[in-house]
């Protein structure tokens, strides 16, 4: 007699998974105190998809359904990583389309403002506004006065 139900999965194995669900949310607190660089982010991403993988095929008895519904699920997170891929990638080299030379954008924008400053520094000579700020001269000594003549 064939038995339409859903498929009943051993307590061991049940345990046994949840064991691994346990060791891998450790590693992944593991993973975090540790600075992996760029790499930080594809590690915590494939400790969740095992995860998840675990969760979906024990717990939700994927592994045990109809392959069709399997084949659905594959898709989709097919579509799922092809599209967190696009947007990691666009995010990752944002701004990155204009810079043509040998240099990063922040050596760029280092240079950059090295050059304002450059050229916020004003001469001595520019600063030089009324006649006592010449050295040498006699300070007002050819002014006129009041009456016309000079001093």
């Amino acid at each position: 007699m064939a038995h339409d139900g859903p498929h009943i999965v051993p307590k061991s194995t049940l345990l046994k998974v949840f064991g691994a669900l346990i060791v891998l949310t450790l590693l992944t607190y593991g993973v975090s105190l540790v600075s992996l660089g760029p790499l930080g982010v594809p590690v915590a991403i494939g400790i969740a998809a095992s995860k998840a993988s675990l969760v979906v095929m024990f717990f939700m008895h994927l592994k045990y359904d109809n392959p069709v519904n399997a084949l659905t699920f594959t898709i989709g997170t097919i579509f799922v990583v092809v599209f967190v891929g696009m947007t990691l990638l666009d995010t990752a080299f944002r701004g990155d389309l204009d810079n043509v030379s040998g240099q990063t954008i922040q050596q760029a924008e280092a240079e950059q403002e090295q050059a304002e400053k450059q050229q916020k520094q004003i001469s001595e000579e520019e600063l030089r506004i009324a006649p006592s700020d010449y050295p040498g001269q006699d300070r007002g000594a050819n002014l006129p006065t009041e009456d016309g003549g000079s001093e």
